[in-house]
Order: C-alpha cells, then sequence, then structure tokens
C-alpha cells in the first residue's frame, strides 16, 4: 500500500503562535525526500484553522510527489482546486463546529451535484475521491457520479480498535471489506483513512486491494519523539 501523509497539524503547531514555523513546506519535503512518503494530503477547510491557501500554493509549486487536497464540495473549494490542479481531490463532509471529519460524506442526497462537481474537477485531469462510510447504498452511489476513487472512513473502526470493542471490531472491519469489493466491482479504486495509526494500521492489510492509506495525527505525534523522518519510515514499514 502507498502512504500519504496528512500535514495538517504542522499548521494547527505553526498557527498556535500566529508565526512561520513551523513551516508546513519544509515538514512535507521531509516526507517527500526523507521519509520516502507516497504523496501529500491536506484539507483547505473554509474556515482555515490550520492549512492556508498560500500553503497548498506552495506545496503544489515544490513537491515531487501527488499533492492530495482535501476539501468540501462548494463553489469556493471548487474554484480553488481548478486554479490549484493538485494531482487529486478528496471531497469531504465540513462542519465548522467539528474538531475533525466526523464521518462519511452523504453522496446519495448529493448525487446530481456531485457528479456536475467531479466533471468539473475530471475535465482539467484531477483525479476525485469521495470519503464515505463503509455503507453499500453511499458506495452505489458513487458509482452513478463517476468517481475514480473512494477513501473509506475508518473513524469508527479506529475507536473500537480503542476501546478493544472485538465484536464491534470483526463486524466494522467486515463493512470495510465489503464497502472496498463492492466499489473495486464498480471499477473504483479504494483508499482508506482518519484515525489509523501504529498500533491498529496493520489491519487494513486484511481488506483487500487498498491503494493508500492517508494518515496524518498519529504520524505527525510520533514525530514529536522520533523525528519527522523516521515517524514516515516507521509508518512505512507497517503497511508495506
Amino acid at each position: 500500500m502507498k502512504l500519504g501523509v496528512n500535514i495538517d497539524h504542522i499548521a494547527t503547531l505553526r498557527n498556535a503562535r500566529g508565526n512561520i514555523e513551523p513551516s508546513v513546506l519544509e515538514a512535507a519535503l521531509v516526507c517527500q525526500n526523507e521519509g520516502m512518503a507516497n504523496g501529500i494530503t491536506t484539507h483547505l477547510r473554509e474556515d482555515r484553522r490550520h492549512i492556508k491557501d498560500a500553503d497548498i500554493y506552495s506545496l503544489k509549486k515544490h513537491l515531487k510527489i501527488p499533492l492530495n487536497l482535501e476539501m468540501a464540495v462548494s463553489n469556493e473549494m471548487l474554484k480553488i482546486a481548478l486554479d490549484l490542479k493538485p494531482h487529486s481531490c478528496c471531497l469531504v463532509p465540513e462542519r465548522r463546529e467539528e474538531l475533525t471529519t466526523e464521518g462519511g460524506l452523504d453522496v446519495i442526497s448529493k448525487q446530481d451535484y456531485l457528479k456536475d462537481f467531479i466533471k468539473e474537477l475530471n475535465d482539467e485531469g484531477i483525479v476525485v475521491s469521495l470519503f464515505v462510510d463503509p455503507d453499500l447504498k453511499h458506495i452505489e452511489a458513487a458509482k452513478e457520479v463517476n468517481t475514480q476513487f473512494i477513501e473509506l472512513h475508518t473513524g469508527k473502526f479506529s475507536n473500537l480498535f480503542y476501546n478493544n470493542d472485538k465484536s464491534g471490531l470483526e463486524y466494522e472491519i467486515t463493512k470495510l471489506k465489503q464497502a472496498a469489493q463492492l466499489a473495486q466491482s464498480f471499477g473504483i479504486k479504494v483508499n482508506a483513512g482518519h484515525g489509523l495509526n501504529y498500533n491498529n494500521v496493520y489491519l487494513m492489510k486484511d481488506i483487500p486491494d487498498l491503494i493508500e492509506l492517508n494518515i496524518g495525527h498519529s504520524i505527525i505525534s510520533r514525530a514529536i519523539f522520533v523525528g519527522l523522518k523516521n515517524a514516515v519510515l516507521e509508518m512505512k514499514e507497517l503497511i508495506k
């Protein structure tokens, strides 16, 4: 599996002092050049709570590996993405009051809008992924809107693992497997992410043919103790 490193919380730390350090770009380059990450993920939130517009343009200019822009399904974000032209966009739900993304995108209720939204991105050569819960109805809807990828939301899986809920965890892994297999039967490629860490990530190997895992908070947390390069390399070793 490939590893996409989410560097949002480098920006969170920078913004805590309203200063210029730590550098988001420098962190991304360490992940790319020393940690051998396969891609960089960053979420430009509508309230700009961590990553800023200048960050994503700097990343696009300097990175040699794919830049994956997580973003809300909004006209503002569409305009930015079409101007930036990242390698890929992952469309996520977004609420101002949430600490982090709390669930998957409601693909069913937004099918018509999403189909046009995705087409505009695709027409500019941007690959699109939908961040979805492992719900088969949403996977079927994802087929209808012509997305190239889905990213399975592993937040519930991660919480069940943390709480040592073995029966719940087994059921959730089954749901993730079924969702992945259905998407793949439609020709949709499958990534996964949210809440994955050094303790639970090995279970992602049970889900068939995952392309990439997008992991951020755990890697940045680990980097405090071992350095960013080693934190990325350790995660890469666990998922290979």
